[in-house]
């Protein structure tokens, strides 16, 4: 695929995001979790099923929750072209935030070459290390903490007490938190955003320098995604939280031991991610409605075939 051809399906791919942003606009802060998730959900179904060429959802709406469409296994747009892409796709990535109308929703796409994406299966949770391109393959992910933090430290030239790690704000990260208080690293502690958080550890000049802990195992796939076309590096293992998905990845061969590299949970180096703002945030502006009746929709576009990310500004109608 020529770069022609690629910015073309990246720009598809934002007119998919921004359909689901202006579907879920109204739903904003009103704490219909559901409804709005749902809303987003019909309208990313409709653009992707109108793509010049075909994919198939690998990671969908059904894996997480149960949805009628965006299942596993779906395929839509033009199934007769010669371009044929997996999809992974979160129509509102941190519904909760969306609900309350707090910042840092989004909707989001990833795309790779045809059967290139890990096949998670029943996994909802994996344990996971993030960083950008300047640590890329200076750290492993088996390491203790502090050896993980001095390395990074080193790569980024900073003293260890002026890194700053992102991490989930669950139970579960209790140990981890006040691991790495006791190495005076500055933790920025959101409630959800996951994709979000892998993103700002892989982007140049943010200021987020590594996430660390476990959140969704479809947000892992999404945002490896993004992370590889950034140059960056991702590690994720899987740490079920339940025992009926204990059992379920057990089923699939997988264990809690093995760590996946990049490489291994995206194979493909052809890779498309594209994000749209639902309310504003670190990284994007949030959609918003015009006196016109029009959409102001601020988006993201990170393929493996551009240099860096691209911020696109657009006015879109209903």
């Amino acid at each position: 695929m020529d770069k022609f051809a690629a910015t073309g399906v990246l720009h598809s791919l934002r007119q998919v995001t921004e359909a689901a942003v202006i579907a879920c606009h109204d739903w904003v802060g009103k704490g219909q979790k559901e409804t709005a998730d749902g809303a987003a959900v019909d309208a990313m179904r409709a653009r992707l099923n109108n793509l010049p060429f075909g994919v198939r959802v690998v990671i969908g709406e059904g894996e997480k929750d149960n949805a009628p469409q965006l299942y596993t296994g779906e395929t839509l747009g033009n199934q007769g072209s010669d371009l044929q892409f997996d999809v992974a796709v979160d129509p509102v990535e941190g519904t909760s935030y969306m609900a309350k109308g707090l910042p840092d929703a989004l909707a989001v796409i990833a795309m790779a070459s045809k059967d290139s994406m890990m096949n998670t299966g029943g996994s909802y949770y994996m344990d996971k290390l993030v960083v950008g391109k300047q640590a890329r393959g200076l750290i492993e992910p088996h390491w203790s903490l502090a050896q993980k933090l001095d390395v990074l430290a080193q790569a980024l030239n900073k003293n260890k007490e002026d890194l700053t790690v992102y991490v989930l704000e669950k139970p579960r990260h209790t140990a981890l938190v006040a691991e790495l208080y006791t190495h005076r690293v500055r933790v920025l502690l959101y409630p959800a955003g996951d994709v979000a958080g892998a993103l700002l550890a892989a982007m140049p000049d943010s200021p987020v320098d590594a996430l660390l802990g476990t959140g969704g195992t479809p947000e892992a796939i999404l945002s490896a995604i993004a992370v590889k076309a950034l140059g960056g590096d991702f590690f994720a293992r899987f740490d079920p939280q339940l025992d009926a998905e204990k059992q379920a990845i057990a089923k699939q061969g997988f264990n809690t031991s093995d760590w996946y590299s990049i490489n291994q949970l995206v194979a493909s180096e052809e890779v498309f991610f594209c994000a749209s703002g639902l309310t504003d945030g670190l990284m994007l502006k949030g959609v918003h409605k015009q006196v016109n009746g029009g959409f102001a929709v601020h988006s993201m576009l990170i393929s493996s075939r551009e240099n860096g990310i691209v911020y696109v500004n657009t006015t879109a109608s209903t």
